[in-house]
């Protein structure tokens, strides 16, 4: 297929997740411009052969899809608010890959609506290697017609049987919301379960040569003993960033989710900052656990 009869695609975002991904579509073939804040990160992209914008409010207006890889939730929606919908046209369509709150999500494509415009969310999973590989997991919501007609484009950055509709407007945020608390409240448990017997004198090692090493639960379990063994426990990730996110939909929609609950006040209290793999500002789950009175 010609490169002319792909739609014009904007990509906003290019870190280590966006960049990979807007490479990946032009690579494909598809006309694509790309902007970032951060100037090395178009430069980048240009260096691929691929155009840039000079800002935000040029890619839309010259994008026939404008897709998008924010670091949050808030900056998506700022970004939105700002430059997406007052520019936007009829026909146009926007994808956020990135995860971002289901209320404000659905508020948006409302907005976008009345312009003649569709949003489409489509989060990811799958890290800065998917997106290189192509093999990305996308949890995908908005108009079933739209989704359908524009699910090539997701497939050259998914694995097309993990590129899945979810249903309506908000959807994809939903179950990515079922991913985030997954690996989350399942790397949180396995946490706790190492700092009752640490804490309580015994040797990580041993813990791990007899609790891991294995299969199913264990093999999971193994994973975080493992880090804890090595030191680097206090970069392992709960979601934390994320967790309000996953809140706001169940108050909202009026049910409880109180492990997340209880994770994230816990999280919250503590002091020790980190960054998660996003690069985003979040807290250590395991420093909380382990801290000595001190600290206190």
């Amino acid at each position: 297929m010609e490169s002319q009869q792909f739609p014009r695609i904007g990509f906003i975002g290019l870190g280590n997740m966006g960049g990979r991904m807007a490479k990946n579509l032009h690579n494909a073939g598809y006309p694509l411009i790309g902007y970032d804040i951060d100037t090395a990160k178009y430069e980048a992209l240009a260096a691929t052969g691929a155009s840039t914008g000079k800002d935000t409010t040029e890619v839309v207006k010259n994008s026939d899809v404008v897709m998008t890889s924010l670091r949050s939730s808030d900056v998506f929606c700022s970004v939105a608010e700002e430059y997406f919908i007052p520019n936007a046209r009829n026909g146009q369509v926007f994808i956020d890959l990135g995860t971002t709150e289901v209320g404000r999500t659905r508020d948006l494509a409302a907005a976008l609506t009345e312009k003649g415009a569709t949003l489409i969310d489509a989060p990811v999973s799958g890290g800065p290697h998917g997106s290189e590989t192509g093999t990305l997991r996308i949890f995908v919501g908005g108009d079933a017609e739209v989704v359908e007609r524009y699910r090539s484009i997701l497939e050259i950055l998914g694995e097309p049987e993990y590129v899945v509709y979810c249903g309506p407007s908000g959807s994809g945020q939903i179950v990515k919301g079922v991913n985030q608390l997954a690996m989350g409240l399942g790397a949180a448990a396995y946490m706790e379960a190492m700092a009752f017997g640490v804490c309580a004198g015994v040797d990580p090692v041993a813990i791990r040569n007899v609790v891991g090493m294995g299969s199913g639960w264990r093999g999971e379990f193994d994973r975080i003993a493992k880090r804890i063994v090595d030191g680097t426990a206090k970069k392992l990730v709960v979601k934390y960033p994320e967790l309000p996110y996953f809140l706001a939909t169940a108050e909202t929609a009026g049910f409880e989710i109180p492990l997340t609950e209880a994770l994230y006040e816990f999280c919250k209290k503590g002091n020790y900052e980190m960054f998660d793999n996003m690069n985003r500002p979040s807290r250590s789950f395991w420093h909380e656990l382990t801290k000595g009175p001190e600290e206190e």
